[in-house]
């Protein structure tokens, strides 16, 4: 009989709870797959590779950003670090992008006027945004994908934005914390093997609109979980606060948590109204001071009064969904 290379994956996983390996040694773990008992779709293990890096970086270096494939135990089969539009979709324009040798000094030195408008509304405002993500975002505008990040994993950049809508309008975002180990959550950093990156996002807008705690942020992917049992959900919130944040050289049997995105979750009319609000974070703890493409242009972030938001877990909550309605 054929065995497809995601199924050897699903087998592996099955044999390692089988035998009670311990799923990274030096970091304590515990519990197994058919103990849990919450709503996500469990793996266990790396993934199969789809693709092996979607970015090239012309003018210096990058992490490579692979997509791949893994089976659940009940058999679903999951896309990671996520589903997304990077190579079919318009891409946002740089603030500053190393790749792209794009590397002004001030928002004086960036041609606004050149960015492009995509039209949601032919009699809208027009609205300029400045986003920053760790690592990628794509942006919707009443449901309408209006812009890519233009580099999925690093070097950190900024974009820039213009869309012309009517209010009330609905801001949706789904942003992806990538991973090097695909279907882990980890790479390879600060000393370790298998370290687990963190995320942010940042946002304002001309028309006075700011990434803060009245925006909404709901998880989809959680990784790496080395127990299973430090996995909570309260009223909606899929929590992972109690689970270790440390790095490790052998991670490759970590689990992970999914959960299946809504088909329309970028639509105006989708009801969130579940969603738990966004947690802030500064910038000290993402991490930006030393970040060009951030510090060079502070004054549209949070000189402008925006805040770094994400879920509940900056760490260890690789695609969150965000949404925000500008009345």
């Amino acid at each position: 009989m054929s065995i497809k290379k995601n199924q050897v994956i699903a087998l592996s996983s099955v044999i390692l709870l089988a035998t009670g390996c311990s799923p990274a040694p030096g970091i304590a773990s515990s519990g197994t797959i058919s103990d849990y008992r919450g709503s996500a779709s469990i793996t266990q293990g790396a993934a199969h590779t789809l693709e092996s890096n979607i970015f090239e970086c012309e003018n210096g270096r990058s992490r490579v950003a692979g997509i791949g494939e893994i089976t659940a135990s009940e058999g679903t089969v999951w896309t990671v670090p996520a589903k997304n539009h990077f190579t079919t979709a318009p891409k946002a324009i740089d603030l500053y992008e190393e790749c792209a040798s794009i590397t002004p000094q001030s928002l004086a030195n960036v041609d606004e006027a050149s960015v492009p408008v995509a039209v949601v509304d032919t009699d809208g405002e027009e609205i300029t945004g400045y986003i920053f993500a760790d690592n990628y975002f794509e942006l919707y505008i009443n449901g309408t994908l209006v812009a890519v990040d233009t580099v999925p994993f690093t070097p950190f950049n900024s974009s820039i934005v213009k869309f012309k809508v009517k209010k009330p309008y609905t801001i949706a975002v789904k942003v992806i914390d990538w991973e090097e180990h695909l279907g882990l959550g980890t790479e390879d950093n600060r000393g370790k093997a298998y370290h687990p990156g963190d995320g942010g996002f940042i946002a304002s807008f001309s028309d006075g609109t700011v990434t803060g705690s009245d925006w909404q942020a709901q998880t989809f992917y959680t990784a790496p979980i080395y127990d299973l049992a430090c996995l909570t959900e309260v009223e909606n919130k899929r929590l992972s606060e109690t689970c270790t944040t440390e790095g490790t050289d052998h991670g490759e049997h970590a689990y992970a948590a999914h959960w299946a995105t809504p088909s329309n979750w970028m639509a105006k009319e989708f009801d969130s109204s579940s969603w738990p609000q966004a947690t802030l974070y500064s910038e000290d703890e993402i991490g930006v001071n030393n970040k060009k493409a951030y510090m060079n242009f502070i004054e549209k972030f949070s000189g402008a009064g925006a805040s770094f938001i994400w879920s509940t877990n900056v760490v260890l909550d690789n695609e969150v969904l965000l949404r925000y309605e500008v009345k």
